[in-house]
């Protein structure tokens, strides 16, 4: 073991000094002083002994950065940075262990390196194959029924369509003129403006009164809510139906569309129901959108999720049971998430009352976001969802780049090799189905075959992964605005008085 290893993993032991308690106190000057030595024992470590080992060890060493930039940047709650942090330290400590170890377990074996590689590459080929029969399986699975009995109108629940709206445009416009139109005969249009900064957006609600459309003042999130879930509290403390259709102004409907969703959770007894929009994205923009919104939809319908009690959401469109939502404790349960939907799913599935469910052409409910718009929600939304954790950021990105990137470039890099035959055509075979995969999440998000898919994976898989630790570091070290609000403070809890501005 070299000289430069040592140094590293003793510089990586000896930062667990800064949560010592009585050394905790000096943390903002401890965490720059590793970061200098963590820096520099990297750069002697790759300069000494330039392996598959050092790179690995490299990329953890950028994310310890992090960790130890958060502890140095101060911006959090005390007693909050100090728990996390430690956290963090102690799990990328381990990893490193554990890589070195197993490091040197290899280098005392007399095998042939080519032996993991190709056990590499077969690991690869059966993920891939899981992974398309899986999502297949979910979009089998997320269809509605295709026949549901037809509720009388005296036997449906009343319905509330419950909208909050900050800075809007014609975006909601066009959202209140397709709900006005429903034919549900049971229901109650609320939208709030949630302290919009422009005219337009109560000068719109105000123009849909005729049409029975209520109007409601929000207030200012009390600390430490989000804004966004302050707005779904004050929505569901007015709301009068028995369900409640929370959705965004991006949201689009046919006149004949809540009666079916509703008849359609009668029919398969649910009181929650998040929808699969139709996606449409303009057409110039398609190639960029590909990027975003087919790979957010594939963590939720790739992954055997219900199998954890983590199903599937999407914030788009989903009702609830009155009931059930006050039962779960309201948005008061969730008030720093940044997908509180998913608490109320996890709720609802223990007893089989939830589901994710596709909107077909018949139910007709569809998402009108450009490619900007889906890329400020997927940098709002992925970092929480990984629960704000460095360590798992790592872990997510590096099972991406090893299990869908690398198997291109091992085909690549093995074609015209005859020693290598067996791990291209392996290779071959592997990129195949991730292609018919991805290809399959893109029809799936679109609702109709885009052949572009077809050479998009890799673009996508690097822009996911950018995308994600773009989140993090956003989150980490600077701010993440929604409509004009800095949703860190929440989130992260950020001191107001240490806060970033915007």
């Amino acid at each position: 073991m070299s000289e430069a290893l040592i140094v590293f993993l003793l510089v990586a032991v000896t930062q667990l000094v800064i949560w010592a308690p009585p050394l905790w106190k000096y943390h903002v000057l401890t965490a720059r002083a590793y970061l200098v030595a963590t820096t520099l024992s990297y750069t002697w470590l790759l300069i000494d002994n330039p392996t598959f080992l050092v790179v690995l060890l490299g990329c953890l060493a950028a994310y310890r950065l992090v960790n130890l930039g958060r502890v140095a940047k101060n911006r959090m709650r005390d007693e909050y940075l100090r728990g996390v942090t430690w956290r963090t330290a102690w799990w990328f400590l381990s990893i490193e262990i554990i890589s070195v170890s197993v490091w040197w377990l290899l280098s005392r074996m007399d095998r042939d390196a080519g032996a993991f590689w190709y056990l590499l590459i077969v690991f690869q080929a059966v993920f891939a194959v899981i992974l398309l029969l899986v999502t297949s399986r979910h979009m089998y699975a997320t269809r509605p029924p295709k026949k549901v009995a037809t509720v009388s109108t005296k036997a449906l629940p009343s319905l509330t369509v419950a909208v909050p709206a900050r800075n809007e445009d014609e975006a909601l416009r066009r959202c209140l003129e397709d709900l006005v139109a429903s034919d549900y005969p049971k229901l109650e249009i609320i939208v709030l403006d949630d302290c919009s900064q422009n005219r337009n957006t109560p000068e719109i609600i105000r123009s849909f009164a005729h049409a029975g459309v209520r109007f409601i003042a929000g207030v200012e999130a009390e600390e430490y809510w989000l804004a966004k879930n302050f707005a779904y509290q004050q929505l569901a403390d007015v709301a009068s139906g028995e369900y409640i259709l929370f959705c965004g102004t991006d949201a689009r409907f046919e006149p004949g569309s809540l009666r079916l969703l509703i008849e359609t959770m009668l029919h398969k007894k649910k009181n929650m129901v998040s929808v699969i929009p139709r996606n449409v994205v303009p057409k110039n923009q398609i190639g960029l959108a590909m990027l975003v919104q087919p790979m957010r939809y594939a963590w939720e319908v790739s992954l055997p999720r219900k199998t954890f009690r983590r199903p599937p959401v999407l914030s788009t469109c989903w009702v609830i049971q009155r009931k059930l939502l006050e039962n779960s404790g309201g948005f008061k349960a969730v008030s720093r998430s940044v997908v509180p939907e998913s608490y109320f799913a996890r709720v609802a599935v223990v007893h089989d009352g939830y589901s994710f469910m596709q909107s077909d052409q018949r139910i007709g409910i569809r998402c009108d976001k450009d490619y900007g718009t889906q890329h400020d929600t997927a940098t709002r939304t992925k970092y929480p969802q990984l629960h704000r954790r460095p360590e798992l950021v790592f872990l997510l990105t590096l099972a991406e780049l090893i299990t869908i990137l690398l198997p291109l470039c091992l085909l690549v890099a093995s074609i015209g090799t005859p020693a290598l035959r067996g791990e291209a055509i392996t290779g071959g075979i592997t990129t195949v189905v991730l292609v018919l995969w991805y290809m399959l999440v893109v029809t799936f998000t679109y609702r109709r075959p885009v052949w572009l898919s077809l050479i998009a994976l890799p673009f996508a898989v690097l822009h996911d992964v950018a995308l994600l630790n773009y989140s993090m570091l956003k989150y980490e070290f600077s701010a993440v605005l929604w409509k004009g609000r800095n949703i860190c403070i929440p989130v992260m809890r950020i001191e107001r008085s240490l806060k970033t501005k915007s």
